[in-house]
């Protein structure tokens, strides 16, 4: 943010703020929306997506706006913003055609909505910041492709891990020393957590139960592993990657030696170590003189070297790729190198020929990260993509699903750009 805070700053005081529409009023909505209306310089909240209006209207007020007006459209939604209030419709296509907005937050975690709307978005030139990882991780490739044809940024957001973690590589990179892992902190993992098991923990930090059981069956760590893939070209060393439980982050070191990244880097995670949250890089540089001097900086003898950041805040970091799309066309991460990740959805228990698949975090399937290659040649179902799929026959437990298991919900866009991508990037 060094250099974009000052242009916010002027934006600010020019009264000519970046104007922001956010799509998705859950609880990762409203955070975005609280840390936009209270602490956000040089850009506002102009227009709200929900399909429940009235969820958005309490995420509004919760976040201190109280001069808002529901829409209906786009002409509506220009009268509304011209006099400063923020807009409220069920509509993404009002905030996606309106003129007036530079850039669209997309924070459903519904793959197949949030997907229209990204596609919508990109269609009218406007920026797209992803906070949840089902849309990236799915159809990001070939999203960015119409993005860059359309002339604007397509990014996942800075504040979580993918982004955090990108953050990290450009930094080691500037300095000389070569990226070769790229990774997260997990501090727990089950694979057969589910809303119910979770329930507790959700009511208790008044959060959906669905999401945190996404965190703890691995489903959203994949999901991020793949995102962080397509844009380093790293892939796992095995299906799932292998997650090192040890002490501290920086015990990662041992686990490694510049031989195991001759071909291709790695995506990875540290399970159970401290400092339990955030993102790091392994990076490698066998220069004797900068290895003594690393030394002295207390940065370990080399020739490997892990920097890490201890904390991820993606509500409150959202405006920094809000910024960098804007003023600097800069994505925080997208995907750079094609198709090289993608998921994998595992049945959680028995399930019966005729069920509906719940998708991420649900009671019927998680989702394991694999190279693109392979999910291709095996055609592999994607965790994020198997919501509302009817299974064709019987899948016992822990049983990787395919397409030919299921039958897809009728003319889903997703499912059509994953058509294209896989023909694209082959």
């Amino acid at each position: 943010m060094i250099i974009l805070d000052k242009k916010l700053d002027a934006l600010e005081a020019q009264g000519k703020p970046i104007r922001v529409a956010l799509i998705g009023a859950g609880c990762t909505g409203a955070w975005v929306a609280l840390q936009l209306a209270t602490s956000a310089r040089g850009m506002r909240l102009a227009v709200i997506v929900n399909r429940t209006p009235a969820r958005a209207e309490s995420a509004l007020t919760a976040a201190g706006i109280v001069d808002f007006a529901r829409v209906s459209s786009v002409s509506q939604a220009e009268t509304a913003m011209a006099t400063g209030k923020t807009c409220v419709t069920d509509d993404f296509l009002v905030a996606c055609e309106s003129p007036s907005i530079d850039v669209i937050i997309e924070a459903t975690g519904h793959v197949e909505f949030g997907c229209q709307a990204v596609y919508h978005a990109i269609r009218h030139g406007k920026h797209v910041v992803l906070m949840g990882a089902e849309i990236d991780a799915s159809v990001g490739p070939i999203l960015k492709t119409y993005a860059d044809k359309a002339g604007v940024i397509y990014t996942y957001t800075d504040g979580d891990e993918p982004g955090v973690g990108m953050n990290l590589y450009r930094l080691v990179d500037s300095m000389g020393y070569r990226p070769v892992l790229m990774g997260q902190m997990k501090g727990f993992l089950d694979r057969y957590r589910n809303p119910q098991t979770q329930q507790g923990f959700a009511d208790k930090n008044r959060q959906n139960p669905v999401v945190m059981s996404a965190f703890a069956d691995g489903s959203k760590l994949a999901l991020e592993a793949a995102i962080m893939g397509n844009a380093t070209g790293f892939i796992p060393q095995v299906r799932g990657m292998k997650g090192y439980p040890c002490a501290h982050v920086q015990d990662l070191i041992k686990e490694f030696s510049p031989d195991d990244f001759v071909g291709r880097g790695l995506v990875e995670y540290s399970l159970g170590a401290a400092p339990h949250t955030g993102a790091f890089v392994l990076c490698i540089n066998d220069h004797p003189e900068k290895r003594r001097v690393m030394s002295y900086l207390k940065m370990g003898d080399g020739p490997l070297y892990l920097f890490y950041t201890p904390y991820h805040l993606p509500p409150m970091q959202v405006a920094h790729s809000v910024a960098r799309a804007v003023l600097a066309q800069d994505a925080t991460i997208a995907p750079g190198r094609g198709a090289v990740c993608d998921t994998v959805a595992y049945a959680k228990r028995d399930l019966k020929a005729g069920e509906t698949l719940d998708g991420v975090g649900g009671h019927t399937c998680y989702g394991l990260v694999e190279r693109f290659e392979v999910c291709s040649k095996e055609q592999f179902l994607p965790i994020a993509i198997s919501l509302d799929c009817r299974l064709n026959r019987s899948v016992v437990k822990d049983e990787p699903l395919r397409y030919s298991d299921v039958t897809l919900p009728v003319d889903r866009l997703c499912d059509r750009l994953r058509t294209e991508q896989s023909r694209v990037f082959q």
